[in-house]
């Protein structure tokens, strides 16, 4: 046996098996909440553990490149750790930074922010402000979509935990408004009274598998789902009303069947136990009728400060024509109708859609129009018929913009853009994009939307940098705008 093959063999051996206990000490922090180090020439990811500590921890995992595990001791704490944090649930793992002082947070995630940012060239120079803080950094989820575990006699009531399909109780969750909470609590009496079966989904029985629950804060009003396995209109029906006179501010009961084997919770289809169908949500004199299935962002009061900031940044002085690439229901076009001379929403999801259209009417926004389509040919398309955008905002999911949408907005010509997103990551990739393409990044505003998490909202402003603008941001060179020689669909050649 050769001298390198006994190596081999001895570090085989030594291995650090899964379910053993190793003391470490942590030296960063990654984008999904996780302590990190190495270990063996691994990198080690450590839940619930903060960047200084050294903590005993229990493997949970040990990959070929990296291994997972959970602090089970903290040997030396951070100087940010909280001596009393607001949860204990360590078994949740969702909120993994519930243990740090709010201040650190905010410093923490800016750091994230500026790591993305910085590690492309043309954005190396861009101001990053300091992260404004959420007004609440408790109790401010509005909304929870939460499954329903165990049996009747003694159902749980929860999330997921982290990379497991094992359900942990958080009826008492300090992030959720309390209403969810009090909600929920009912929700539980109610499956043990009614003897509800819970669904069970090894063996593909039982009725009721999620409870979703939204509140509007600035009603005290409360909307209740509950997502079953099968139509079953008894025992949901008893549920509800057991639940609504438990909690007097649940307008909305509504039952949504969901027959799929997947994680997708709500179904297409919903069917009402109440009279009222949709609760209303008001952010700064905008109302918002919020149905079972209507995006609406989790944290109402930190919504409010990036929508302002992006009136703030969209300058408008009542002339210009603002194009919202995937409006949702419609929370910024509605917010920048009073200040523009037209807003034009486009989403890819019919109902949101449909939703924003509602909410236009509800407040009685008459210069805000509203399709679904494909983001990058309703703008070219806007474009085509005489649209020519003064200000283009972007609000995509997390995947961020595909390459084409970019593209469009950049050939539509608008004076500003502004680009709200809930990834640093897909930010950075597409704020470098729009810089090859002519677009300056000039400040990005970092909002902390989602407290106790790593995540992190950001709003970023663009300027056109390719052409000499007036005081009002249009174009002066003749060759300012380049205009599509495409067809709209269905017009004849």
């Amino acid at each position: 046996m050769t001298t390198r093959y006994r190596k081999r063999e001895d570090n085989r051996n030594h291995r650090t098996a899964t379910g053993q206990t190793v003391t470490l000490t942590i030296t960063g922090f990654d984008d999904e909440g996780f302590g990190t180090t190495s270990h063996e020439g691994k990198k080690v990811l450590v839940a619930g553990a903060l960047p200084g500590e050294t903590v005993s921890i229990r493997v949970t995992h040990n990959g070929p490149r990296t291994m997972f595990g959970e602090a089970i001791t903290i040997l030396s704490p951070s100087p940010d750790r909280m001596a009393s944090p607001s949860c204990t649930t360590s078994a949740c793992s969702n909120c993994p930074l519930i243990s740090m002082n709010y201040g650190a947070q905010l410093t923490l995630k800016r750091s994230l922010v500026e790591k993305e940012i910085r590690s492309f060239a043309s954005l190396r120079a861009v101001p990053i402000d300091d992260v404004i803080s959420s007004p609440r950094p408790l109790q401010y989820r509005n909304s929870a979509k939460l499954v329903v575990a165990g049996t009747f006699k003694s159902p749980i009531i929860g999330i997921y935990r982290r990379n497991s399909h094992n359900v942990v109780d958080i009826s008492a969750c300090p992030l959720h408004n309390p209403l969810i909470n009090r909600v929920v609590a009912a929700a539980k009496e109610g499956i043990r009274k009614g003897k509800v079966p819970v669904y069970n989904p090894r063996t593909d029985t039982g009725i009721l598998r999620y409870l979703v629950v939204r509140v509007s804060e600035h009603t005290g009003r409360a909307m209740a789902v509950f997502v079953t396995a099968q139509r079953s209109y008894n025992e949901i029906h008893h549920l509800a009303k057991f639940v609504r006179q438990a909690v007097p501010e649940l307008d909305v009961a509504v039952q949504n069947v969901n027959t799929s084997e997947g994680n997708v919770i709500l179904a297409p289809h919903d069917h009402f136990l109440t009279k009222d169908h949709a609760i209303i949500e008001e952010l700064a004199g905008i109302r918002f009728s919020i149905s079972p299935r209507s995006f609406f962002q989790v944290n109402s009061g930190s919504a409010r400060i990036i929508y302002e900031k992006v009136r703030e940044w969209s300058a408008l002085t009542g002339n210009e024509k603002v194009v919202d690439l995937y409006c949702g229901i419609g929370g910024i076009s509605l917010f920048l109708a009073p200040g523009a001379q037209e807003v034009h929403g486009i989403e890819y999801v019919d109902a949101a859609v449909a939703d924003a259209e509602r909410n236009a009417r509800l407040n009685g926004i008459r210069n805000c129009s509203f399709e679904a389509g494909d983001a990058a040919e309703l703008l070219e398309e806007l474009v085509e018929e005489g649209t020519e955008p003064d200000v283009v905002i972007f609000n995509p999911p997390r995947k961020g913009c595909d390459r084409r949408v970019l593209e469009a907005a950049v050939n539509s010509g608008p004076g500003r853009m502004i680009y709200v997103s809930c990834s640093p990551a897909t930010l950075a990739r597409d704020l470098d994009i729009l810089a090859g393409l002519g677009y300056q990044t000039r400040e990005i505003q970092p909002v902390d939307m989602f407290p106790q998490t790593p995540h992190i909202e950001n709003v970023a402003l663009l300027v056109d940098a390719r052409h000499a603008r007036d005081d009002h941001g249009k174009t002066t060179s003749p060759q300012g705008r380049q205009h599509f020689t495409h067809k709209r669909r269905g017009a004849s050649a």
